[in-house]
């Protein structure tokens, strides 16, 4: 419980108490707000967010994140204005085709604004990022189709002595045995 009182003239003071308490209450909300990243995600609705993993999974061919696919449909939400129009149009072409890949649907999405769309998915799938401009949303680096091509090969970085996640040295004996002739 805070202590406050009134001042003489008219001025409500706060104990030092009373601040340190709501600076620690709002420091832990802000924690906890910032490690529920389901929380910050609901900018898009289930459905839209389901239809738009069906036609990532459509596009592209690889095992998809579904959290990095939900960052990626919340920019195209801002970015797109016909979002939900376009997901139904493409999955549509796609459902019309009866098409497992995306091979024997993608040329015949019309030209224009579905075709456009439909590429910008498979490069922020792909780039972990909005745009090549400077300004660009990054959704991630880790689970970026391009990494995953090479992350079998990347060294891990590390400040080990003699190589990635190796933070001893290896023993050495003491006195190396001499010689025998």
């Amino acid at each position: 419980m805070t202590r406050q009182s009134n001042d003489p003239n008219g001025k409500l003071m706060m104990s030092r108490r009373g601040m340190l308490l709501s600076g620690a209450t709002l420091l832990a909300g802000s924690m906890a707000a910032s490690l529920c990243p389901g929380m910050a995600l609901a900018a898009v609705d289930a459905g839209a967010q389901s239809r738009f993993m069906q036609l990532s999974n459509l596009l592209i061919d690889h095992r998809l994140n579904p959290d990095v696919g939900a960052r990626i449909a919340e920019t195209a939400t801002g970015q797109y204005t016909n979002f939900a129009g376009m997901l139904d149009a493409i999955i549509a072409i796609a459902e019309k085709k009866q098409a497992k890949t995306v091979e024997e649907f993608f040329g015949d999405i019309p030209e224009g604004e579905l075709k456009d769309f439909a590429h910008w998915v498979i490069f922020a799938w792909y780039s972990g990022c909005s745009s090549e401009k400077r300004d660009a949303k990054v959704f991630t680096y880790e689970e970026a189709l391009t990494f995953k091509t090479t992350s079998d090969v990347v060294t891990i970085p590390s400040y080990g002595i003699s190589g990635p996640n190796l933070w001893t040295r290896p023993n050495v004996p003491l006195s190396a045995p001499m010689p025998r002739f």
